[in-house]
């Protein structure tokens, strides 16, 4: 079952060397377990552009969809066994980073 584990922060970048260290032991313990498929950290969302091909004109506006005082930071997508193991990883991943998350499963699992 593959799942998306989305940081939930108010700025970019803004870890600290400690969570930065709880982080990469987190990412190891996911790995070892055999659960690890991809995790990045995001720009800010002034970075980010929206784009929209539908119809005849294309349309590309800078900055994000919705203005917003939290924003994703950063995600994981993990491959785990079964559908009781997301909320206990999910709190690891929360503890590491020392922010919220949002889990959210893959369609078709």
């Amino acid at each position: 079952m593959h799942y998306l584990i989305s940081v939930i922060d108010r700025f970019t970048g803004s870890a600290t060397p400690q969570e930065m260290e709880a982080i990469d032991t987190f990412n190891d313990s996911v790995r070892d377990r055999g659960w690890w498929v991809l995790a990045a950290g995001l720009e800010e969302p002034a970075k980010s552009r929206v784009v929209d091909g539908r119809g005849s004109a294309s349309v590309v506006a800078d900055g994000p969809l919705v203005e917003a005082p939290e924003h994703l930071s950063g995600f994981w997508i993990v491959d785990l066994p079964d559908s009781a193991s997301i909320v206990p990883l999910a709190l690891d991943a929360s503890r590491a980073c020392n922010r919220r998350v949002e889990v959210r499963e893959f369609l078709g699992g």
